[in-house]
């Protein structure tokens, strides 16, 4: 056995097996004075794999008919080692045989050439597949740091998820007023949170806001804004007043300080003794009121996203529940659904509001039932965007005495 190497530290590395020391001279010879190739040869087959494994060729020349070992075995040998599998393989052989050229490349080979090709075309051959296989290394480890780059974000996206998620509040059983929701985030997590409670004996405070885009960032704005409706932090702010609550987050969250972030945001405030519901915001879809056996009512909030401009009014709507009644709010993301048809049309809203209206007429689970359509309609269990439902179920009215 001998071993010879030329070249310092190049990009192709060319491993030669073969038992004829002759050949081994010959080839390296003809590698001599290329900067680019490094040259190794091997006169042991038997220590091929070993070998292959440490100086890491970018292209073999394996000679087909050597007395310890079989070329075509050792093909098979070379492609079943994770460390090779991919390095091409150029055959050497005095044959000219169509039917060992077939059987080499039927195991794994990737030229032929029969020995001792011109140093023009032998130079050629080994840039042509050391090339491609460089090319897939350097394919394959920027695979490989996206994918851990994506695993990171997946997981980040992940516990942000459940931290949002344990913000929301539990749903209410009891009580004069009911609630109950669901809350599916996105694989990418948007922006999508709501809470509810009792400002005093008679105030219940309600709302549902979406901010634009998805990953973290908007998570993050999101919980701010929860944070800051729930503490009653805005300064100079009568929270039974939703125009002064919407107003006052429009002015503590301006897209130009949120990396150019906004949200859209439904928030209400029912008075119980009068049953008067007051309720503004703006850029949001609309709630849903059904009462009185009727379909769905839309309560639209008449402002603009919350961030975008500076110094706006928002203006509020009333509405009064004078009996029992149940109120939705949601985010776009329930409704905006690309239905798996020929057309990839979108859902559109009416039906959506219909099937809200029915099935709460029909006394069906709502929400669960409009979540499986949704599944259904798009073709996939993933939804693109966060869905959040809250199902409000308000008692008539009752006056103090």
């Amino acid at each position: 056995m001998e071993d010879v190497s030329v070249g310092g530290s190049p990009s192709i590395r060319v491993l030669l097996i073969d038992d004829m020391k002759l050949i081994g001279k010959a080839v390296g010879r003809m590698l001599e004075g290329e900067p680019d190739i490094a040259f190794h040869y091997l006169d042991d087959g038997l220590r091929a794999i070993e070998t292959a494994a440490s100086f890491e060729p970018t292209v073999i020349l394996q000679d087909l008919v050597m007395p310890d070992v079989d070329g075509l075995q050792l093909i098979d040998a070379f492609r079943a080692n994770p460390s090779t599998r991919d390095t091409p393989l150029i055959m050497l052989s005095a044959e000219e045989d169509p039917k060992t050229k077939a059987d080499a490349f039927a195991r794994g080979a990737n030229d032929y050439v029969v020995k001792l090709p011109d140093r023009i075309e032998l130079l050629a051959r080994i840039r042509h597949h050391s090339k491609g296989f460089i090319n897939l290394k350097e394919r394959n480890l920027a695979y490989h740091e996206l994918a851990a780059k994506e695993k990171a974000l997946a997981e980040d996206v992940a516990h942000a998820s459940k931290y949002v998620c344990s913000l929301l509040p539990p749903p209410l059983k009891k009580g004069e007023i009911r609630a109950d929701w669901r809350f599916i985030p996105s694989a990418t997590l948007g922006g999508d949170t709501f809470g509810y409670h009792w400002l005093d004996d008679d105030h219940f405070v309600l709302f549902l806001l979406d901010v634009s885009g998805h990953g973290i960032r908007p998570a993050l704005l999101a919980v701010s804004a929860l944070n800051a409706i729930r503490s009653k932090s805005l300064p100079d702010t009568d929270f039974r007043d939703p125009s002064q609550v919407v107003a006052a987050l429009n002015l503590a969250f301006q897209m130009e300080q949120q990396n150019n972030l906004y949200f859209t945001i439904w928030y209400g405030v029912y008075h119980k003794p009068t049953g008067r519901l007051d309720f503004s915001g703006g850029g949001h879809p609309p709630a849903l009121l059904v009462r009185n056996g009727k379909p769905a009512e839309e309560l639209h909030p008449k402002g603009p996203m919350v961030g975008a401009f500076e110094d706006i009014e928002f203006a509020v709507s009333t509405v009064t529940l004078d009996g029992p009644a149940r109120l939705f709010l949601f985010s776009d993301g329930a409704y905006e659904i690309e239905r798996n048809d020929e057309k990839k049309s979108m859902w559109p809203f009416d039906e959506f509001a219909k099937f809200v209206s029915e099935a709460t007429l029909g006394g069906k689970p709502v929400m669960d039932d409009l979540i499986a359509l949704g599944r259904e309609l798009q073709g996939r269990e993933q939804f693109v965007d966060d869905v959040s439902i809250v199902d409000f179920q308000f008692d008539a009215p009752v006056a103090k005495t």
